[in-house]
């Protein structure tokens, strides 16, 4: 057994035993397991929330995207900023209505303010359907990362079952309270570690981070500024834009503010997270060192860049040390997204059958659903193939369609009703269902439209229609309401 393995099975037993040992000295009832009983404080929401910054999408997605497609990365970098501004004025007063009501996941909310038990199971649907691909990519990540970093020790599929192992038991154990802590030894590991590839790698190679962009820019002219079609500047916008607009309505995310102990933790967060993303430059700064270093990876071999890049600069003790934050990146995320899929299912469709159901019945059930969810992904993960891509490809757009009839639903008097929020929803998913499945692009359905148009983000199709949709079925079932 290699040195890098050892540091790497090292981590995985600490983060078991960091998630097992959190949920000392409470009683694991459903609001406990899944909200935290509602007593984070800023500290510990930063890093729930955070952690959605660094997951194994960012770790090896972040550098591969800018080794292989130069600035449009910075797309990642910018949503999320946005993001964070937007929850100064949303996330407060969805806290304040979910502590009134006793709200523990994300459609109890849909289905309380719009007084529609269906339209809580629609969300969950939604919500399902889009976060087992996002745990599968976690998976996938995983078992990437591990293989790499042991130098071919440990085959992939055996990592991914070690992973979803460890994941579920300290899950079913600890529920949130397991997440927090992980996230908050993953969260500092990670911030170290990236930081200092980001500065060393430029340094070592060309000398410079200033220094790396010239060399690329010689050896790519134009590869480190948006194309003039394609992923150009309005592709970038619209991307920004809707991805901004889902980024808290993942129910992993979406759940995780149900556990603050106070609205104002929120408003810090929001200042403080922005300045936070900026350590996605350094991931950015490793994907671009390493286009001249190590050249030629095409496809998904992009994603590898960061790891091919330390395997060749490290000796292999290091290369565990990048290895081991690299499974942090996998389980932390892996590990909420999990336990948000298992309390979808006991709590919103399994009650929904058996609304007679005791708290204390839907909390088994929903430990109970922790390893089913993972066994489904596992095999998904083995096995899945175009499917799974294009069904997490549809995942972000998916939850987007949330978006217009959540923050209706904030103001005082909300315009939306419970048919056209029903309705929007529907008409948004099957468009995204549709225009993915399809491979369709501004492009393939306006070609003789400006290039400004062709390039933008299809998921404004979808939006829009949700947009429309909504407003018309709520303006004729509001007239009705109104005459009866």
């Amino acid at each position: 057994m290699n040195a890098a393995l050892i540091i790497i099975f090292a981590t995985v037993a600490g983060v078991l035993a960091l998630g097992i040992r959190a949920r000392r000295g409470k009683d694991m009832d459903l609001e406990q397991w899944t909200v935290g009983g509602r007593g984070f404080g800023t500290i510990l929401v930063f890093v729930l929330m955070a952690g959605e910054i660094y997951t194994t999408f960012t770790f090896l997605g972040g550098s591969g995207f800018s080794y292989g497609h130069g600035a449009p990365a910075y797309y990642i970098l910018s949503y999320g900023c946005l993001a964070y501004v937007l929850s100064y004025w949303v996330l407060p007063p969805v806290w304040r209505y979910a502590k009134q009501h006793r709200l523990i996941a994300q459609p109890d909310f849909f289905a309380r303010k719009y007084d529609s038990p269906a339209l809580g199971i629609l969300v969950a649907l939604v919500g399902i359907v889009a976060l087992i691909p996002y745990l599968v990519l976690q998976l996938k990540g995983l078992g990437i990362i591990v293989d790499a970093a042991a130098y071919g020790a440990i085959s992939p599929a055996l990592s991914i079952w070690i992973g979803a192992a460890v994941v579920t038991i300290y899950v079913m154990v600890s529920g949130v309270h397991g997440s927090a802590w992980t996230a908050v030894a993953k969260d500092t590991s990670i911030l170290v570690l990236v930081i200092f590839l980001g500065i060393y790698l430029p340094l070592h190679y060309y000398g410079g981070i200033g220094a790396m962009f010239q060399a690329v820019q010689v050896a790519k002219p134009g590869f480190l500024a948006l194309p003039a079609q394609g992923e150009s500047v309005a592709w970038f916008d619209s991307t920004v834009l809707l991805t901004a607009l889902g980024f808290y309505m993942w129910p992993h995310t979406f759940g995780s503010v149900f556990t603050a102990k106070e609205e104002r933790a929120f408003r810090r967060n929001a200042a403080l997270l922005p300045l936070y993303q900026l350590i996605l430059l350094f991931v950015f700064f490793v994907g671009f060192a390493a286009i001249l270093q190590v050249p030629g990876l095409k496809g998904p071999e992009i994603d590898l860049s960061l790891l091919r890049l330390s395997i060749k600069s490290f000796d292999p003790w290091f290369v565990g040390v990048i290895g081991a934050a690299g499974v942090l990146t996998a389980l932390v995320p892996g590990s909420m997204i999990l336990m948000a899929s298992a309390t979808l299912l006991a709590n919103n469709i399994f009650r929904a059958f058996r609304p007679a159901a005791a708290d204390a019945a839907i909390s088994r059930a929903a430990k109970l659903m922790v390893p089913v969810v993972a066994l489904v992904s596992v095999v998904f993960t083995l096995r899945g193939g175009t499917t799974i891509v294009a069904l997490l490809l549809m995942g972000y757009s998916f939850v987007t369609q949330l978006f217009p009839s959540l923050v209706c639903s904030l103001l005082d008097r909300n315009p939306v009703t419970k048919e056209g929020a029903f309705a929007g929803i529907c008409v948004g998913v099957a468009t995204v269902a549709a225009t993915t499945l399809s491979h369709t692009t501004f492009a393939t359905l306006f070609p003789a439209l400006p290039e400004v148009i062709r390039d933008l983000n299809i998921g404004v199709v979808a939006l829009v229609l949700n947009l429309v949709v909504t407003a018309g079925v709520s303006a004729v079932t509001r007239q009705r309401t109104a005459f009866a």
